[in-house]
């Protein structure tokens, strides 16, 4: 059964609802509104927790969506499961695909800079300071780069930037 038949609360349905009126109404072709039906699946199957149904569902998206805009979303959706398994490497990788068609997208450089935090905090407990700073010097590229696309959104990296000296400037905004 489509997922889209299986929301049952209020808010999946109205969502499906909402979905179904604008696919009818939008002036696109018929690949990509079969696009953004996995793609939406893909959305609902990843907010209940279901990756591996997300993951076919924003898969056959790829498939179908020719937009480089859209495209870089699905990217990003692919990034977000993969990280959130800790596969930080196949998250990355589909981090920078989604920069590459969408240069304006700051939540994919906070979370290229997250990861790469992260391993520099693990570099950093197993005593490998050299690589560790290596890392946080690459968070801090792209947190910049986050900041300045969206700069009321990152609030706590820039404070990170200021305090450990990885940025001389003082206003983001």
């Amino acid at each position: 059964m489509p997922r889209t038949q299986r929301n049952d609360n209020f808010i999946d349905k109205s969502f499906t609802v909402m979905a179904d009126i604008i696919l009818k109404i939008l002036p696109a072709n018929k690949k990509a509104k079969e696009a953004f039906v996995y793609y939406r699946d893909g959305m609902s199957a990843q907010g209940d927790g279901e990756y591996a149904e997300a993951l076919d569902n924003y898969h056959e998206a790829l498939k179908l969506e020719e937009d480089p805009y859209d495209r870089s979303y699905i990217l990003y959706n692919i990034g977000l499961i993969h990280a959130s398994n800790g596969e930080h490497e196949k998250a990355l990788d589909y981090y920078h695909q989604a920069i590459e068609l969408n240069p304006r997208h700051p939540s994919a450089f906070n979370n290229i800079a997250v990861i790469y935090h992260y391993q520099g905090e693990k570099a950093k407990e197993a005593g490998q300071s050299d690589e560790a700073e290596a890392f946080y010097d690459k968070a801090a590229e792209y947190w910049k780069q986050a900041i300045q696309l969206a700069p009321n959104n990152y609030i706590e990296a820039q404070n990170w930037l200021k305090t450990t000296g990885r940025s001389q400037m003082d206003v983001f905004f």
